[in-house]
């Protein structure tokens, strides 16, 4: 028999997603002025060892956030900017 029959299936599991989290769009109404990656951690909306954050659509935003260092959805970018919020991205 073939080595690549005997050998066991194994799925296949992203490095990269136990790095990265996402937070929606309307988890940010929590926070006034800034957000960065430490505000997430410390209000636990992301878990403790991730690296990566993105903000995506979803629900909507009332107050005016500037996102340092995290990425956002081009919906979401559109939806905070016409909050009043400013997305800065490193």
């Amino acid at each position: 028999m073939p080595l690549q029959r005997r050998l066991p299936k194994v799925g296949f599991r992203s490095l990269k997603s136990r790095r990265s989290a996402e937070v929606r769009l309307h988890e940010l109404n929590k926070f006034d002025g800034s957000v960065d990656l430490n505000a997430l951690k410390s209000a636990n909306l992301v878990p403790a060892d991730a690296s990566q954050v993105k903000v995506i659509l979803s629900g909507t935003i009332e107050k005016a956030v500037l996102l340092k260092g995290i990425k956002a959805t081009e919906g979401a970018t559109k939806a905070i900017e016409a909050a009043g919020g400013k997305v800065e991205e490193v």
